[in-house]
Parts: C-alpha cells; structure tokens; sequence
C-alpha cells in the first residue's frame, strides 16, 4: 500500500439518557469541567551537532516519531512538533515549530482528521513533502450521531494496523533516499515483526479476562480499533479528545453503562483531567483503574516510552483493573 505523499500543500449498547440520571449528573459535570486541565502546547527539544547533517523528519506526534526511528535507524533524524505529554488534537503550533518544518525533507502525519491544525500549519509551504501513514486503512467510524460518518483516528492502538503505518513509513523513506532502501526494508521488516508478536501477547492476556467482563471503559473513544482486534466493549465519556465535550447526556449514558455491565474499573487517557471520570466511578462503586497512554508517550523514565510498552501499559492496567488488582 503505497504512502501518499503529498506536495501541494493541500489536505485532504447504545443507551438512552434518562432525563432523571441526566438532570442528576448536570451539576457534578459542570463542576468538574471547571477544574479539567489540558496539557498546553509544547514542542520536541532541537537535535544539536553532527545529527543535523541527516536529512531531518518531522512527525506530528510522539507515536509516530517512535515507529519512524525504527525504520530510519542512522540514516535520518526524526523529531516529533508535539512533545511527550501533549494532547495532539487541540494542539496550537508554536513560531519555533514552524521555523523546525522548513528545514525538515518530510512530514509524516496520521491523517483520519487528527491533525488538523497541521493543513493550517503547512499551508504555507506547498512544496513540503507529506506523507499520511494511515493510507490503505479502512477506518472505523465513530458512531455517536453527533460525530456520525466521521472516521475514528486511533488506528495505531491496533498492532495489526500498526504493522500498515510501518510499511507506509518505509515507503516515504525509500522515497525520500533511494540509497538507503534496503535497509529501510530490513528495519521495517524487524519492527513489523515486533508488532507482530506484541498482538499476540496481548491477544492471550486479554483472553484471561471473561468475555462478560471486557468492558474498556475510558475518557476518550480511542480504543475503538483495539477493541474490535481483541474482543472488547468500549464505552467512553467524549469520542474524541475535548474536554468540553462532556455533557450530562455523555456522562448519565457512561453511569447507566457501568452500573449495568457492573464495571469494576473505569480509567482515563494521560493527555487529559481525569476529574470527571472519577466522578463516574464515585457514583457508579467503581475504582479508578489508572491512567492509558494513547495520544501521547510518556517521558524515557515514564510507563509507555515507546509504542510497543505503551500497549503492554495500557493492557496489564486494564486487566488489573477489571481483575480487581489494586
């Protein structure tokens, strides 16, 4: 599946709200959205000597900087415009990010509307090449009516879809430095393969979980590709990250969802306030399971510094949960 590369600078069960558990969680909603926090914008630190004489690779967020390296090994320096910790989807590019992109060979992106704030930001500069890694992927809507028809942009919390984001990576490296093809190949090829023993890992230590039992219950609708590899009901507060997305409709369905199912662990994602998800297990019984990477890495001492520990995070802290682990 070839990766777009583009150089013209152009872009390209439900659950009824009762009206008397909507009117109950109107105030606590309000109440809490009034001390959420989002991490502001923030930008990569600048590589420094003989890395800049390799042709430099700009991605729009830490995710994608970590598959790229695996591909680019010594041959080109890749830097992420986001920095570890924050939220991609509302983010505001800084002059500093701006004068880092007109040096860069490429842009790798996600597409699937995640970034865009990136069409504005490289608006500008219509010779910049782009190449989107979700090209040949056959997205997942979100189905909540408001958002109806839109396509759902997490496709890299699927390992088997992470395996596509790869081979696209590869392909805009080929292209961007022929002379270095084969071992891009070769690297692609190693990783793909590390992505393909992470999903079988994962595969079997969901398994222990009862079918019953796997409710993944978040604050954004991110997991909604990983939840269909493996298995998984999800259920969510917003469907995509935006805090002031929380309404008391969103917030009574999510309640009604885990008194029912008897969800013993909800959890949140690091990029966003936790507030209001505590505020569904205080008045459901259950626990606050702890803390999902999903738009974000964590820092190089932190839980998910890379893409692969970032899934093993993500899933141990999830069946510890639903197991009643403390």
């Amino acid at each position: 599946m070839a990766a777009r590369i583009v150089a013209d600078g152009r872009v390209k069960s439900r659950l009824r709200s009762h009206g008397s558990l909507v009117l109950l969680v109107a105030a606590t909603v309000l109440a809490a959205l009034s001390s959420c926090r989002s991490t502001g914008p923030a930008t990569s630190p600048l590589s420094t000597g003989a890395d800049k004489d390799r042709p430099l690779v700009i991605t729009t967020f830490t995710v994608l900087a970590d598959m790229a390296r695996n591909v680019a090994g010594d041959h080109l320096r890749v830097e992420s415009i986001t920095k570890q910790g924050a939220e991609i989807h509302g983010y505001e590019p800084t002059p500093g990010d701006l004068r880092r992109v007109e040096g860069a060979a490429l842009v790798l992106e996600n597409g699937l509307n995640l970034e865009r704030w990136s069409d504005r930001f490289l608006a500008g500069m219509p010779e910049m090449k782009r190449a989107t890694l979700t090209a040949g992927i056959t997205p997942l809507p979100i189905t909540e009516d408001a958002y109806r028809g839109k396509p759902n942009p997490h496709a890299w919390m699927s390992p088997r879809l992470a395996e596509i984001y790869v081979e696209n990576i590869r392909q805009a490296f080929s292209q961007l430095d022929p002379a270095n093809a084969e071992d891009y190949r070769r690297r692609a090829e190693a990783y793909r393969g590390k992505l393909r023993a992470l999903d079988q890992e994962l595969r079997s230590e969901l398994a222990t979980i009862p079918a019953s039992k796997r409710v993944l219950t978040s604050c954004e609708g991110a997991f909604t590709y990983l939840a269909k590899d493996y298995g998984l009901d999800e259920a969510y507060l917003w469907p995509v990250n935006s805090e002031s997305q929380v309404t008391p409709q969103r917030m009574a369905r999510l309640i009604a969802t885990v008194r029912q199912r008897q969800v013993p662990a909800v959890f949140c994602e690091s990029t966003v306030s936790d507030k209001v998800q505590r505020q569904v297990a205080e008045q459901t019984g259950a626990r606050f399971g702890g803390v999902f990477y999903v738009d974000s890495l964590s820092s190089p001492q932190g839980e998910a510094p890379t893409l692969l520990q970032l899934q093993r995070h993500n899933v141990r802290t999830l069946i510890q949960g639903l197991k009643g682990g403390s």
